[in-house]
């Protein structure tokens, strides 16, 4: 019988201990999230009222408004588990609001990924010629993929190799 050395006592866990543990970790990776997209989205707020602003074309307006309507609703996703526990505070609802606030966490990671990729279109066509703006924005957002999402959706198995490695290992009992 193999043991779990990567989680102390994981094998002893109870399903509202697993539960409030999965809460725990959720809130940690919002923290995270959040005082990002936070900056980001005040900046996007600041960005109209500033001296240069004025003079951005059309097309850059329209990508600040998907930047600034995309951080918005990033903020609000990443946010909202914090309101809908505060709604189901104390009724033994931990596994609704887990699976509630992964799903939150994964859109508001998906509009944090278009705000910030709408930023880098703006600022690159800003500063740059359109020939240079799109090709870093592409690359800006193909960077945001891979680590947000190809990578780890390619290693969700992590440690299931590892576990079969030393079943296989063991010897029978």
């Amino acid at each position: 019988m193999a043991v779990d050395t990567q989680t102390p006592g994981k094998s002893q866990e109870t399903e509202k201990q697993r539960w409030d543990r999965n809460f725990a970790d959720l809130l940690q990776e919002l923290r995270v999230a959040q005082t990002g997209v936070q900056i980001l989205f005040a900046f996007l707020l600041t960005l109209p009222f500033s001296s240069g602003f004025p003079q951005v074309s059309q097309f850059q307006k329209d990508v600040y408004i998907v930047a600034l309507i995309s951080a918005a609703f990033a903020t609000a996703m990443i946010i909202s588990p914090v309101a809908f526990h505060r709604a189901l505070f104390r009724q033994g609802r931990k596994p609704e609001l887990v699976k509630y606030a992964h799903k939150m966490a994964t859109g508001g990671l998906a509009f944090m990924l278009i705000a910030m990729t709408s930023s880098v279109l703006l600022i690159t066509d800003y500063l740059l010629d359109w020939k240079w703006a799109i090709p870093l924005t592409v690359i800006t957002g193909g960077w945001f993929l891979t680590f947000w999402a190809i990578l780890p959706f390619a290693h969700r198995e992590w440690g299931d190799d590892d576990d079969n490695e030393d079943d296989s290992a063991a010897p029978a009992s």
